[in-house]
């Protein structure tokens, strides 16, 4: 099988894992976490940074953080992983949905305004696939109608938006380092912020709230989450961050030689290469089935792994997920290319370990698919 995703893990990882281990510190308490945080503030160029246990960890912690609650609205796409609006709603917080882009899968940026109420507290910009959102309409938005803006920078490590990182833009920023994220600890993320009050708040939730003072420390004013990065993780990550530059080569040489021996099969739209803002980062290769082709994405992945290659579908739209039309959200919501997106949409493998060969297999099995 040519999986989906393999991390590659050829830095310094086990150097720094062994001083974790030698040294004893290998929970939430060690010199790593610091570092890993430091490092991340410095290559994104933000004030502040939190590690904690995962990306959707970071959303429950930005969301609070910002102060949003009950009778709050916040603006985000409805294609995009249920982390995104599970963060809001069990805040008390109503998602408001916008369609996305077909050939960029991110929010469509026409559709916000109309949307804005006097309810409305923020926008949550999700970039995905590979191509940032148009963030300067977004911050102009925001100043506008003086909202929030929460960053979900996620699948973003190392893209920038004319020339400044991602996770540089909003009120409050996170990324997660799952393995199939270009740097990874295994699990975990982070919150990124430039206000020092948000970033004092964010310390306090991911660690139970726990009070600064010593003879109070088990008395809480308020709830937080046991949501601490360990110090091994931390190590993970300090040392994938030294080796971003030569893996965003790495990953852009996979999209590129995927684009070159697809590009001759009719049926498929190929990830856009490049906007006006920004250069596709490819953090999956992100495939489309044209009107053309008969087949459902369902349909090709699972022909795909006939010969052994591994696929993932795209995100289910969320005005359609069970979960939240049993709560009455979204049920007279209608957003055809987030739906669409689903039904056409598949990745294949794009891991960093992934090698020239692999590459070739994966397209030798695409084009007897779809002959």
């Amino acid at each position: 099988m040519v999986p989906v995703n393999t991390p590659l893990l050829t830095g310094n990882e086990k150097k720094y894992l062994n001083e974790c281990i030698d040294t004893g510190w290998i929970s939430s308490e060690g010199s790593f976490i610091k570092r890993f945080e430091d490092d991340m503030t410095v290559y994104i160029g933000r004030k502040y940074a939190v590690a904690c246990a995962n990306g959707s960890a970071a959303l429950d912690i930005a969301v609070r953080a910002l102060g949003l609650g009950d009778g709050d609205e916040v603006i985000m796409p409805s294609f995009t992983i249920i982390s995104c609006g599970q963060s809001l709603v069990t805040n008390g917080v109503k998602p408001i949905l916008v369609d996305s882009e077909f050939d960029t899968f991110n929010i469509k940026i026409q559709d916000i305004e109309a949307k804005i109420t006097s309810k409305t507290k923020a926008i949550m910009i999700v970039h995905l696939y590979g191509l940032c959102v148009n963030v300067d309409t977004i911050i102009a938005l925001a100043k506008k109608y003086n909202l929030k803006i929460i960053e979900d920078a996620a699948q973003m490590h190392g893209q920038t938006y004319r020339d400044k990182k991602c996770g540089s833009f909003g009120d409050v920023s996170i990324f997660s380092f799952y393995p199939n994220k270009h740097i990874t600890t295994g699990e975990g993320g982070m919150v990124l912020m430039d206000d020092e009050i948000i970033y004092e708040k964010s310390k306090g939730l991911r660690n139970l709230c726990f009070s600064n003072d010593a003879d109070k420390r088990f008395i809480h004013e308020e709830l937080g989450w046991n949501y601490r990065m360990t110090n091994m993780q931390a190590a993970l990550g300090v040392a994938q961050l030294e080796q971003i530059d030569e893996i965003v080569v790495k990953k852009r040489w996979i999209g590129n030689y995927y684009n070159e021996l697809l590009k001759d099969i009719d049926y498929i739209n190929l990830p856009i290469s490049k906007t006006e803002f920004c250069e596709n980062i490819y953090w999956v290769y992100a495939i489309t089935l044209k009107d053309s082709c008969i087949k459902t994405a369902k349909e090709v992945m699972q022909e795909l792994g006939k010969y052994k290659i591994g696929t993932r579908p795209f995100f289910y739209p969320m005005h359609k997920q069970p979960v939240f039309n049993k709560m009455g959200l979204f049920l007279d919501d209608d957003l055809p290319n987030s739906e669409k997106l689903y039904e056409r949409g598949f990745y294949i493998p794009s891991g960093l370990a992934l090698t020239k060969e692999q590459i070739e297999e994966v397209s030798d099995a695409l084009h007897k698919v779809l002959a």
